[in-house]
């Protein structure tokens, strides 16, 4: 490995960790991160996430770079769409769902709501992936000369968004674990994270549909 592409994947790397901590994604894996009653749960969460936007940006990137295609601003556009619709989901979800938790649960149905968790964080990882597919494509096309550095860029990418998302899933779950056995306190957190979720996720809409023209392009 030369010192160029050496250094084209430490800054993938930096940029990796870097674009994990975008709002729109923290604020969905926040939804998650606040059902924890444990800080690795949280971790792990953030992890999941990381490996489900991985997965698609480079299935979907590869397949793209090698057949030589970009994605449309009007596809690119309503991909990103389709985040504003899950954190909107997920916001309103995180509100219904929230109930006083019982003092007393069992391991099997604590099992089984990680298990649920991990694999909402992937699929929520999956659908940040989808939707970033366009912009990685572009970034990877750029800088690198064949397939193969195209898709070691994007694992380093990739790896650098799970460092990211776990150190700060890690940091974000301290609140809730610590409250998780004061109700109130515990029910304020999970709310707010629900709440947020929901504004946010309107607002990316709003943005991407009405000030950035997504809504015109439709019609």
């Amino acid at each position: 490995m030369d010192v160029t592409l050496f250094s084209i994947l430490s800054i993938g790397f930096i940029l990796g960790i870097k674009h994990a901590i975008e709002p729109d994604h923290v604020i969905a894996v926040s939804t998650i991160a606040s059902k924890s009653k444990k800080l690795w749960q949280s971790t792990l969460a953030g992890v999941f996430w990381g490996i489900g936007h991985t997965a698609t940006l480079l299935v979907v990137g590869l397949i793209l770079i090698v057949m030589k295609n970009e994605i449309s601003d009007r596809m690119s556009m309503s991909l990103e769409f389709v985040v504003g619709i899950m954190l909107v989901y997920l916001g309103i979800m995180n509100i219904i769902n929230f109930r006083k938790k019982k003092q007393h649960t069992h391991l099997q149905n604590e099992q089984t709501s990680n298990k649920t968790s991990y694999l909402k964080s992937t699929a929520i990882g999956l659908v940040h992936g989808l939707a970033g597919s366009a912009a990685m494509v572009l970034l990877t096309m750029t800088i690198v000369n064949s397939v193969w550095e195209a898709a070691v860029y994007i694992l380093v990418f990739g790896a650098g968004t799970i460092l990211g998302m776990l150190f700060f899933t890690t940091i974000l779950g301290i609140p809730f674990v610590f409250s998780s056995q004061k109700y109130n306190v515990n029910r304020v957190l999970a709310l707010s994270a629900g709440g947020i979720s929901l504004v946010f996720g309107i607002y990316y809409m709003y943005n991407l549909g009405v000030t950035e023209g997504l809504f015109s392009l439709w019609i």
